[in-house]
């Protein structure tokens, strides 16, 4: 069931989107070689438990840590541990804040100093489908419409599409209806109305569309090895057109 937030609900989830959104800065400011994915989900914790909210991923499903960092070929759910940053490496960071009965969501895939070409591009092209994504989210279009703009401005470069995962709707939970793939064709899936909101996530790879969860039973790479990148928005739609909640 798809649940439409009043003006007041939209509100309350804007805090909740605020810290989630100023959480990826901390990371942001955190990450740099030598230091360890652990220390960079504790700073994040911190942070959000300095804001009087809770880390929305902490304990979720049985999740161990406040945020999902994840390394290279590592596309999402990375579990913090002593694993040290390296220089060249690209750290994907998908952190959520739950405040007032309202969940926040967002992701952004990090460079630590300085990387190839070949994967700055992908973040870059990764990045710029999650806008062409949010282009579509207004009322009248369908959820299709939102898949089939990521997957037709990513699709040319050669990459791959994870399709396993998906973004999803946000509110009192933080994975509420409708899920949100990133590939599709137009015209299908729910009807978009203002009220809803959304977490529209690209996971797309240098390579291949497949993905291996690790046995942990979280971690989750690209089978072909090869990098992935991540970015992610919670956003509003309104009769106004589309509203980013987590804009940093």
């Amino acid at each position: 069931m798809i649940v439409l937030k009043t003006q007041h609900e939209l509100e309350r989830m804007k805090k909740a989107c605020r810290i989630s959104a100023d959480a990826l800065n901390v990371a942001q400011e955190v990450i740099k070689p030598g230091v360890t994915t652990k220390e960079i989900d504790k700073a994040i914790h911190d942070y959000i438990v300095r804001c009087g909210a809770k880390p929305s991923f902490l304990g979720l499903y049985g999740f161990p840590a406040s945020a999902c960092i994840s390394l290279n070929d590592v596309v999402i759910h990375g579990i913090p541990s002593d694993e040290k940053v390296k220089p060249g490496d690209i750290v994907s960071v998908d952190v959520g804040a739950f405040i007032e009965g309202y969940h926040g969501d967002n992701a952004y895939t990090f460079i630590v100093e300085d990387t190839t070409e070949e994967i700055k591009k992908l973040l870059l092209e990764t990045e710029a489908s999650l806008y062409k994504g949010i282009e579509q989210a207004v009322p009248g279009n369908r959820i299709g419409d939102i898949s089939f703009a990521v997957q037709s401005h990513v699709t040319p470069f050669g990459y791959g599409i994870v399709r396993k995962f998906v973004g999803h709707g946000v509110g009192k939970n933080l994975h509420e209806d409708p899920e949100v793939p990133n590939f599709g064709k137009p015209g299908r899936g729910p009807r978009l109305t203002a009220g809803m909101t959304i977490a529209i996530e690209p996971m797309i790879t240098l390579e291949g569309d497949d993905v291996v969860v690790m046995p942990d039973g979280w971690t989750t790479k690209t089978k072909s090895g090869k990098a992935a990148a991540h970015f992610e928005h919670t956003i509003a739609i309104t009769d106004e057109g589309p509203v980013i909640l987590t804009k940093r």
